[in-house]
């Protein structure tokens, strides 16, 4: 089961027992009156106060603390009332009590007639254990509302929601209280919903009309719920006239629309549906209909339907929760009003990451995946199991790439909670839009008006909604910061010359980079693991730094009231986290792949392991690629490795050319260093050795000692040489004999050409001494006698 209930409170459990030593016989039957006892109210502090009928038909209001696992009298009345709430102060001195004073007959008129209002209450002792209000008859009391059609009470707030009737919709608005004892609207807002013939509903105030079938199906099945990051959702169950029908909206008040959905029962009959109930999860919103379906809906990202979770069969199902008289009366609560039973709800992880690893549609797998980095954060062995997964479905997902998804949407969570309002800043996907269905649901998009809300100098929840509506003002999807311009300057900058590389804003870059990896010496020991962040990679360290400086452009554009200082900090831990997580994965897979930590050795072929490892790696450069994202320093030069020691030449050149094996130096010199001159190995590093950049080249290229480098090296010489003289770079030289005589006449001329030119100063290998005139006569002379199959002294 995906959800996982625990009991916090149970009354037959924690109440009944207590009772049956006092006496109570008639609180234990339950045959003469199902209501003999149940709960009415959870107070703040999570005390649960419930009622019960005495032998003599009076009322009893008790108390049990989930701290101390205690029961306590607390008050009687000497009437029969069926109580709707009740709520203490922690003095046991202030007592507020609703209850019903009409009859069965006068019901429905007054249902259709409501006020709440608030009383000022005093009360004093007048004996032991007894206590009376004083000044009954004259309480002071304000209107807080009236012609109300449906309430929900947070106690955990102080907040008072609640409808009111509005020609053909509805509004919702929302009182606030506060310790000092005033209270004041903060919020209004429309919603398309009929509340004609509806009947009160009083959500959290303990009574539930669910025990009136009748008044049950006239009134609204509605909550609100919000959540610390600024969301406000009305869920609410529709009335479909399709028969196997459900259809229920959820209004994301914070990002201004609802969506409704419509469900397809299968093999079902038709009374056996029950209203669907709403739980509130924080980061989620669920849906849940016993017996069908689990809908779990993201909070903060509602507008593509991938990451919603939608559950059938065994996945959904709840063995607690078979009714439809659940609560949610605080965040990560149910409460059962038929049973009496408080529970704490959370998404069980063990559950998730079960569903995730065997589910087959692309819409379970994106979602299951956002909602474990996003509601567990990043524990370790979370993010371990998930990394293993995604190793091991590469090539199953086809509409995202849960590389990409993994590493932003975990950047997303390791950094949003630290700063307000960053969240919408961030991306927190790859994926610019979701085309693809969840089967079975039906879902329709509405644009709503925003909310209005009215409030001042108010913290906390109220400001953060404040500004995800100013967000959604201001077209908060263009908000999040992209790679496009990244990419851009990126390939600008690359292929500049070398002699413009040292320009005051290349040098800021890289300064950047060197403190991003900066922050990497902190890692745990088992960093070297995996053998990168060894050597210094140009390019990689070029994306490193121009990340980090349109990054804090973009955040310094909505972020300027933090500060520079702390924009700083926060660019520069998004892009070592980045590098952080990449090197995550490798670590989990060179463990699991049971690699040793060093694999530069060239004179075997690699193992299935060392295979398996390398098409990861490939497909993070992929994904690198794909989001222009920079990899760890080193990374190149492994990937580079792994290829040389797992696949065949041809596979591997056909790699090089196309950009997936990138020839790093660090690589190419210990390959031509270390690996002898067969006739296989010459083969590989002439090919590699043909393939270098020329700058690249005229550093490794001396590390091979070997007729054909060589040849190769002189041939490249002669050719600038020669380049420098026909652009008229030096004059015509006048050709004299070398102090070694050489009787084959065009080598002579060749030879004594070329070290005139040298003499004026035009060298191409400057760094290079061992190349010059004498060089390249030397090897053409070695070639040439070779081609002979002559022996050369």
């Amino acid at each position: 089961m995906l959800l996982r209930l625990v009991p916090e409170f149970e009354l037959r459990r924690d109440v009944l027992p207590w009772l049956a030593e006092r006496g109570c016989a008639a609180a234990l039957d339950t045959s003469e009156n199902s209501s003999a006892l149940y709960v009415v109210n959870v107070e703040r502090n999570g005390k649960i106060i419930y009622t019960w009928k005495g032998n003599q038909r009076n009322t009893h209001i008790g108390l049990y603390d989930l701290q101390t696992k205690q029961n306590e009298h607390l008050y009687m009345f000497e009437k029969n009332l069926h109580i709707i709430s009740c709520s203490i102060n922690n003095e046991r001195t202030l007592l507020a009590v609703s209850f019903c004073q009409y009859t069965e007959e006068e019901r429905a008129s007054q249902l259709l007639q409501s006020d709440i209002e608030q009383f000022d209450i005093h009360v004093v002792a007048e004996e032991e254990h007894k206590v009376v209000i004083q000044k009954s008859g004259q309480l002071p009391r304000a209107k807080v509302v009236d012609d109300l059609v449906w309430a929900q009470w947070d106690m955990m707030e102080q907040r008072l929601f609640y409808i009111v009737p509005k020609e053909s919709k509805s509004t919702l608005r929302c009182v606030q209280f506060y310790p000092e004892e005033n209270f004041n609207s903060i919020l209004e807002s429309h919603l398309d919903i009929a509340v004609n013939d509806t009947q009160l509903k009083l959500v959290n105030f303990g009574y539930d009309y669910c025990q009136d079938q009748d008044v049950a199906s006239k009134s609204l099945n509605l909550q609100v719920f919000t959540s610390k990051a600024g969301g406000l959702c009305v869920c609410c169950s529709l009335v479909s006239d399709i028969p196997h029908e459900i259809i229920y909206s959820i209004y994301f008040l914070h990002k201004g629309y609802n969506k409704t959905f419509t469900v397809s029962l299968e093999r079902t009959k038709s009374h056996q549906f029950k209203e669907v109930a709403f739980m509130n999860l924080d980061y989620y919103v669920a849906a849940y209909l016993p017996g069908q379906f689990l809908h779990l809906l993201n909070i903060q990202h509602p507008d593509m339907l991938c990451y919603s979770l939608f559950l059938t069969g065994e996945d959904a199902r709840i063995d607690t929760l078979q009714n439809c008289s659940i609560r949610s009366p605080w965040v990560s609560a149910v409460l059962d009003c038929n049973a009496g039973s408080l529970y704490d709800v959370s998404i069980s992880d063990s559950a998730l990451l079960q569903f995730l690893q065997k589910s087959k549609r692309d819409c379970e797998r994106l979602a299951a995946l956002h909602c474990a980095l996003l509601y567990f954060q990043h524990t370790e062995d979370l993010e371990m199991q998930i990394i293993r997964w995604i190793s091991e479905n590469l090539s199953t997902c086809h509409s995202f790439n849960p590389i990409q998804e993994f590493i932003i949407a975990s950047l997303y969570c390791r950094m949003c909670p630290e700063t307000q309002n960053l969240d919408k800043l961030l991306p927190y996907t790859s994926l610019h839009d979701w085309i693809g269905v969840v089967p079975g649901v039906i879902c329709a998009t509405d644009i709503i008006s925003l909310p209005v809300l009215e409030f001042q100098n108010s913290k906390g929840f109220w400001e953060k909604l404040n500004s995800n509506l100013e967000s959604v003002k201001y077209a908060e999807p263009h908000l999040h910061y992209h790679s496009k311009g990244l990419r851009r300057e990126w390939r600008n900058l690359s292929e500049e010359r070398e002699e413009r590389r040292t320009t005051a804003y290349l040098r800021n870059i890289f300064e950047n980079a060197k403190k991003v990896l900066s922050h990497l010496d902190t890692w745990d020991s088992e960093a070297r693991l995996v053998p990168l962040f060894e050597e210094e990679d140009y390019q990689q360290q070029l994306l490193m730094g121009l990340m980090v400086a349109q990054l804090k452009d973009h955040l310094m554009r909505h972020l300027q009231y933090i500060g520079k200082k702390k924009i700083d900090q926060i660019v520069l831990d998004y892009v070592a986290n980045l590098l952080n997580l990449v090197h995550r994965i490798m670590k989990e897979v060179w463990r699991r792949y049971q690699l040793h930590s060093c694999i530069f050795c060239f004179d075997e072929r690699g193992s299935a392991g060392e295979f398996a490892v390398f098409h990861i790696m490939s497909r993070i450069l992929e994904a690198a690629n794909g989001m222009c994202m920079p990899l760890p320093p080193g990374f190149h030069t492994l990937h580079l490795g792994l290829g040389v020691r797992c696949l065949p030449l041809h596979t591997l050149l056909h790699y090089i050319d196309n950009g997936i094996l990138q020839l790093t130096e660090t690589c190419v010199r210990k390959l031509l260093k270390d690996l002898d001159d067969t006739e296989q190995n010459e083969k590989l590093k002439f090919s590699i050795v043909m393939r270098l950049p020329e700058a690249l080249g005229q550093k490794v290229r001396q590390y091979w000692n070997h007729p054909i480098n060589a040849n190769l090296m002189a041939r490249k010489y002669v050719k600038l040489l020669l380049e420098k003289l026909g652009n008229g770079q030096c004059s015509r030289p006048v050709p004299e004999r070398l102090s070694v005589p050489v009787e084959f006449l065009p080598l002579n001329y060749l030879t004594n050409m070329l070290a005139e030119i040298e003499n004026q100063g035009v060298h191409p290998y400057e760094k290079q001494d061992h190349v010059n005139a004498r060089f390249v006569e030397e090897t053409a002379l070695k070639h040439t006698m070779t081609l002979l199959g002559l022996k050369y002294s």
